[in-house]
C-alpha cells in the first residue's frame, strides 16, 4: 500500500492525548493513532451513507398499505 506523509498541526492538549494514548500502548505511535481515528471515521460516515440511501429508497417507495402494529408483527415473526 502506498503512503503519503503529511504535516499536521495539533494543539498541545491534542498532543497531550495523543503521547498518552501511546504512552499507554494502546498504539505503537502517533501515526497508529491517527491512522485509527481516520478509519473509524471513515467506518462511521459510510454507515450513514447506507443509511441515508435506505431512507431514500424507502422514501421512494411509496407508502405501505400495513398498519405500524402489522409490520410490527412482521418484524417479530422474521417475516421482514
Amino acid at each position: 500500500m502506498q503512503t503519503t506523509r503529511k504535516s499536521i498541526t495539533f494543539t498541545d492538549q491534542q498532543d497531550s492525548w495523543i503521547k498518552l494514548r501511546v504512552e499507554n500502548g494502546d498504539f505503537t505511535n502517533d501515526s497508529e493513532y491517527i491512522r485509527e481515528l481516520v478509519r473509524k471515521d471513515q467506518a462511521e460516515n459510510m454507515k450513514l451513507m447506507e443509511l441515508k440511501q435506505a431512507i431514500d429508497e424507502g422514501m421512494q417507495s411509496g407508502r405501505s398499505p400495513l398498519k405500524i402494529s402489522d409490520i410490527i408483527k412482521k418484524v417479530d415473526n422474521g417475516e421482514l
